[in-house]
């Protein structure tokens, strides 16, 4: 009798398989029922994935380093401030092209309610759309559209938390236990305020704490973020399993790049500070072999906003590795201490550490995003320049919203807290700049060294080495929104003031010359397709800091395949000079003049590409 050939999925089943099972016995002390529930589910998920999307993943599986080229540029934005809808999003996809980029990442889109939602993510129900965004059917469709164009989709996966109004929330409210060891509930403030000894608070301010008491069930619940937001147990191998199957759903609905949200925080340990346990990493790494055996063209994102130190552990290792990419939130914190302090050495300090990263850990980069602003900065190395800390941050966020004379800078703070001094800041990239400033006052000087400031921010963010992200609207300059203040459920979230919707009238202005609009796409086009031609911006180039005997002065090599890029920026306000003494004959990529490496002149608040 002929031998039954084997399938595609029980390949990838077997690869893994040994590991899976040791990972998951590890972790839920050896739940056989449960663990054969989970093969069953990623066979469910693998039989009913498209026949496209299943073609889609072996064109990523010949290529598994598709996402690291220097083509590749991502977009972040809100599908309802940019196209209203799903299928809105899907009419402007020509636009979102048309400045270079080749993903899309759409921020919670997923049905929460509106008052309670904390801008999407607090999810009550992981399988449908925000009825005003559209549908699922939209959700393909737009997935579709977009890999029909060679783009890829990125979602967020809400995964520490639920909504208050998640089916399993609702009935664990009314006091059945099954849906109640979903979460975190207690029958008394006992272990609660054991935890509150050790667990720090993420908004002292805001949602102080991190328990409620809810009385519908007569319980404690553990909420970490919001009181809306019901902490998941995943000590119960049932959540693991029907959270990993919401994430593969939505992978079936041709999400590619999976972002997963909080996920320092999803594993609960009393004593301990209930964040980076090592639980967490055995969890990412089922999850990874879930994506490698279901939908192997899946990338994992890791958000993991902490110093580096606790954000490379979420690569994983070469061998056993758990998050594809994960956010270089450092160098954008340490980027705006850069302009307002417009000295580069602590800039320069942490890039170096990066710099030195495996080059297979993907770094996504970017210069502003929905969130704030927080100041974690390296204090120890600040404190080598009599740096303190409370003092700097506030000088940090005084000179960032124009608080200080001569700041044209416009920022807003976010969560004060007066007693630690520990506010974050909001704004847009050309707001903090101080775009905003010079037109209102129409200051054309001012105006031109702002939009300089800008372009060369982005240059420096391409110039970094991972993949780089616009925030929707910072192609064409867009300015804060202020309107939130007249909001009723926004008003106290002053991050709204970097989350107004897309501003299609201003976009149109990007054809006449002389606006900002103009000057700012064109300048962040022209840098998108240098980038794009030259493999030396590939994340497998070699990367260094290229001391340039400056404050003022970042210089940043690359090398790859005989190319060889010098990068200057000035993030001073006067023309510097950068003291280098490179060997060979360069050519400006933006001129296309050629010219030595050796003493430059940089302008203020301007950047110089060389390649040899």
């Amino acid at each position: 009798m002929a031998k039954k050939k084997e399938s595609v999925f029980d390949k990838r089943l077997e690869n893994y398989y040994d590991e899976l099972k040791w990972l998951y016995g590890e972790l839920y002390h050896g739940d056989e029922q449960a663990f054969n529930y989970f093969i069953t589910m990623l066979r469910h998920f693998y039989d009913t994935r498209d026949k496209s999307l299943k073609e889609w993943d072996e064109k990523k599986e010949k290529n598994p380093g598709w996402f690291t080229g220097c083509n590749m540029l991502g977009m972040l934005m809100y599908t309802g401030c940019f196209g209203g809808t799903l299928q809105g999003v899907r009419s402007h996809l020509d636009y979102v092209q048309s400045v270079g980029v080749n993903y899309i990442h759409l921020m919670p889109l997923l049905e929460s309610p509106k008052d309670r939602s904390d801008g999407g993510y607090a999810v009550a129900d992981f399988r449908k759309v925000q009825p005003e965004l559209g549908t699922m059917d939209d959700l393909y469709e737009l997935a579709a559209d977009l890999h029909s164009r060679d783009m890829s989709l990125c979602l967020d996966f809400v995964m520490n938390h639920t909504s208050e109004d998640h089916e399993w929330a609702v009935r664990a409210r009314r006091g059945e236990k099954e849906f109640q060891d979903r979460y975190f509930f207690y029958d008394d403030w006992n272990e609660p305020n054991d935890y509150e000894e050790t667990v720090p608070q993420v908004f002292p301010q805001t949602a102080p704490g991190n328990f409620i008491w809810c009385s519908e069930a007569g319980k404690v619940v553990m909420t970490t973020f919001y009181p809306y937001q019901w902490d998941l147990n995943y000590r119960n191998p049932t959540v693991f399993n029907d959270m990993t199957a919401n994430m593969l759903f939505l992978c079936n609905q041709g999400v590619d790049i999976i972002r997963l949200d909080a996920v320092p925080y999803i594993w609960k340990t009393l004593g301990t500070s209930c964040r980076n346990l090592p639980q967490v990493h055995t969890l990412v790494r089922i999850m990874r072999i879930a994506t490698q055996i279901v939908c192997p063209g899946t990338i994992l994102l890791g958000e993991v906003v902490m110093e580096p130190s606790k954000v490379v552990p979420y690569f994983g290792t070469v061998e056993k590795p758990e998050c594809h990419m994960l956010y270089n939130v450092t160098t954008m914190a340490s980027t705006w201490h850069t302009v307002a302090t417009k000295d580069v050495r602590l800039l320069k300090h942490q890039l170096g550490i990066a710099f030195a990263l495996p080059k297979q850990y993907i770094f996504l980069n970017y210069l502003r995003c929905h969130d704030d602003i927080g100041w974690g900065l390296d204090y120890d190395f600040l404190r080598k320049f009599s740096v303190e800390q409370v003092s700097h941050k506030k000088f940090l966020n005084d000179t960032l919203r124009g608080a200080l004379p001569g700041s044209s800078h416009r920022g807003e703070l976010y969560n004060d807290d007066p007693k630690l001094g520990d506010a974050r800041l909001c704004g847009t990239t050309a707001s903090l700049c101080g775009i905003e400033a010079a037109e209102y006052e129409l200051d054309e000087r001012k105006l031109d060294w702002s939009i300089k400031l800008d372009i060369m921010l982005h240059a420096f963010l391409f110039t970094q080495s991972g993949i780089p992200v616009l925030y929707s609207g910072d192609e064409i300059g867009q300015l804060n929104d202020y309107s939130y203040h007249e909001d009723p459920i926004k008003c106290s979230d002053s991050r709204y003031l970097h989350r107004g919707n897309f501003d299609w009238k201003s976009a149109a202005q990007r054809r006449k010359s002389g606006t900002r609009q103009k000057r700012i796409f064109d300048g962040i086009k022209k840098l998108a397709g240098l980038r794009a031609k030259h493999r030396v911006f590939d994340c497998a180039a070699d990367v260094w800091i290229v001391e340039t005997w400056n404050e003022h002065v970042l210089g940043i090599g690359r090398y790859y395949n005989g190319e060889k890029l010098i990068a200057l920026f000035n993030f001073g306000d006067y023309e510097e000079t950068a003291w280098i003494n490179e060997e060979g004959n360069y050519k400006n990529l933006l001129t296309g003049k050629k010219c030595e490496a050796k003493d430059l002149v940089v302008p203020a608040h301007d950047f110089i590409w060389l390649l040899y």
